[in-house]
């Protein structure tokens, strides 16, 4: 199944599936707002700041003008950073002829409306588009998928022919795709593991070790599930691909950006200063704040979420959010 594909979103991991759908033999056409970037790509036929002599075949072109790449595109892959979904989608609102399937690949909770990023898209593109939304998610680092190493990740939508849809488009080389049509569980794991991916790092940064680090994994996701299940989230698929999974490849892998900005507060580094360094987005740091404001409308207690805004927005110590965890009033570990 050959498709043309428009993938929104030049960054490391829009830039990845470019590649990888090229591969399969898709015509792919790549977009971004940065203009300048752009350029740069189309000059170079490669992305030399994240993956750096992976070459783009004839098949992935860059593509400046938004309005050519949307209007004969079978498949929208959204990928720029979740800030920017909604401005995205409301640009592609009136672009956008036909029925494609749109694909969110971006992770995150929005501020201020606490929506998930497929219920942004449906929003903002509207009823009409709102039944070929899916989302793609889980243990998938950028560069690993580009340089083609085993992956598996999950389509998620809510008619299962969609999620099939987007499974076999995917699908190929050493990326395989399960479907789901949990989209509320799928895109909550992958949000919120983001969040505890910080708090991983700054206990590795802090120097605690590997049972501080496997407890904050186990009782991190004890609070993803917590939340995903009061919002009508399955219990399997938050032991799935796209919340496990992915929550323990952010949580150890040495490339995940989030873990990295954790181990560096850790070591007593500002986050402003973190953050100047950044080449790619840490979608953890924003999404604390949207997760925090999510769980305390809905009621569900997310301790470790909450320290980490406080480390972040409130310049609390790592050290004594580490030793107020510690300091809560004894439960039993099912509660």
């Amino acid at each position: 199944m050959a498709a043309t594909v428009t993938v929104l979103g030049a960054g490391a991991w829009g830039t990845a599936l470019s590649l990888h759908l090229a591969g399969l033999g898709h015509t792919v056409q790549l977009w971004d707002a940065n203009a300048e970037l752009l350029a740069a790509l189309a000059r170079d036929g490669q992305h030399r700041a994240v993956h750096p002599g992976l070459i783009f075949p004839p098949n992935l072109r860059v593509l400046p003008d938004l309005e050519t790449a949307v209007r004969v595109a079978e498949v929208i892959v959204v990928a720029v950073p979740s800030h920017a979904v909604r401005p995205a989608a409301e640009t592609l609102r009136s672009l956008v002829t036909g029925s494609p399937v749109v694909v969110s690949v971006a992770k995150g909770i929005e501020e201020g409306s606490s929506r998930t990023m497929s219920a942004v898209l449906a929003e903002t593109l509207g009823p009409a588009h709102a039944s070929r939304i899916a989302v793609l998610s889980g243990p998938s680092f950028a560069r690993e998928v580009a340089a083609g190493m085993p992956t598996a990740v999950t389509a998620a939508a809510e008619t299962l022919a969609v999620a099939e849809l987007v499974q076999r488009l995917f699908t190929g080389g050493k990326f395989r795709v399960y479907t789901s049509t949990d989209v509320v569980g799928v895109e909550i794991g992958g949000a919120v593991k983001n969040v505890i991916a910080l708090a991983a790092g700054v206990s590795d940064g802090l120097g605690f070790g590997h049972n501080a680090r496997a407890a904050l994994i186990t009782r991190g996701l004890a609070e993803i599930s917590r939340l995903g299940i009061r919002l009508g989230a399955r219990p399997q698929t938050l032991y799935g691909l796209s919340c496990l999974g992915d929550l323990v490849l952010t949580c150890t892998g040495d490339l995940s950006r989030n873990r990295s900005v954790g181990l560096r507060l850790g070591k007593g580094e500002k986050l402003r200063v973190i953050l100047a360094d950044l080449h790619e987005v840490a979608e953890g740091v924003r999404n604390t704040r949207s997760v925090c404001e999510l769980a305390q409308a809905v009621g569900v207690e997310m301790p470790i979420a909450e320290q980490m805004r406080l480390v972040l927005y409130e310049d609390k110590d790592p050290r004594q959010a580490v030793a107020d965890l510690l300091a809560r009033p004894l439960r039993a570990e099912l509660d």
